[in-house]
């Protein structure tokens, strides 16, 4: 239910054979359903240079997946550097055949890590980010404290951290998404959230995501994610004391319908909604 606020799909995919759960990639349907760079590429050039004055250049992506972000990050100007990590060896391969090698890469401008995001690393970055609630992994205070700390000490003196959340009345139960809406994707496929478990005691919980097709076929558990929910508030205090100076929550702008615009601006104050997404943006 709450990754659908933010899918577009408009992903510039050229169209090919109609898709069924046989022949579709479950990385491509991915990207094509959940992901957007261009945009949050936007978002994170505007918020950075609105506080520093200047252009990033460098990014650590942390739970990086194909390195979709990484590769759309260099595209967008000469200068600019990536580090993707991830523990996942088979998905990066795959991000290096489909994303990277077209444009030369890993080589010179993109380097691709396969190690845990809370090893230390010798770079030090303009931004660093992770997205797509993957940061949810670390379950206990401490571990997303030593998360925070590590991303904190590989910041340079100008850096920022961009994280996403999800939240709402609607994210704490479970359910899946069919059951209120579908979220029909072009291309051919539609895309479902399944929130399979919640548990209100330790906000544990248990997702997964499925593909269905026009032929009826479905891919049932493409993706499954064992996390801990976190609220805004114990994120922003986490930060805080990791050694994060400020942090921010980018709220999304509403039209007359109660839509979301896709424009998120920072907020000190936002009325609660079934389900929402918002982004958190820390100034070392």
């Amino acid at each position: 239910m709450t990754e659908t606020r933010r899918q577009r799909g408009t992903s510039k995919k050229k169209k090919t054979h109609e898709l069924t759960a046989a022949t579709a990639d479950k990385h491509d349907l991915y990207q094509r359903s959940v992901q957007d760079p261009e945009i949050e590429i936007a978002f994170v050039h505007r918020i950075y240079k609105k506080t520093f004055g200047r252009a990033p250049i460098t990014l650590r992506e942390d739970f990086c997946g194909t390195a979709l972000f990484c590769a759309e990050w260099v595209k967008t100007r000469p200068e600019r550097t990536a580090v993707g990590i991830d523990l996942d060896q088979p998905t990066l391969d795959w991000g290096i055949e489909h994303n990277l090698a077209a444009i030369g890469e890993p080589g010179q401008r993109i380097t691709l890590l396969r190690q845990n995001v809370l090893d230390p690393l010798k770079q030090r970055f303009d931004i660093a980010l992770a997205l797509n609630f993957s940061y949810w992994v670390f379950r206990t205070r401490n571990e997303m404290r030593a998360y925070f700390a590590g991303v904190h000490a590989s910041l340079e003196r100008e850096g920022l951290l961009v994280l996403d959340a999800y939240g709402g009345p609607y994210s704490m139960e479970a359910m899946r998404e069919d059951e209120f809406e579908r979220t029909r994707i072009k291309g051919g496929f539609t895309y479902l959230w399944d929130q399979h478990v919640v548990n209100a005691i330790d906000h544990s919980v248990v997702n997964h995501i499925h593909f269905e097709f026009k032929d009826g076929s479905k891919l049932e558990r493409a993706f499954t994610y064992h996390w801990r929910f976190w609220t805004l508030p114990e994120l922003t205090e986490l930060l805080a004391e990791a050694g994060f100076s400020k942090s921010h929550v980018y709220w999304e702008d509403e039209d007359e319908d109660g839509e979301g615009t896709g424009v998120y601006r920072a907020r000190k104050r936002a009325d609660n909604a079934g389900a929402w997404v918002a982004y958190i943006i820390a100034e070392k």
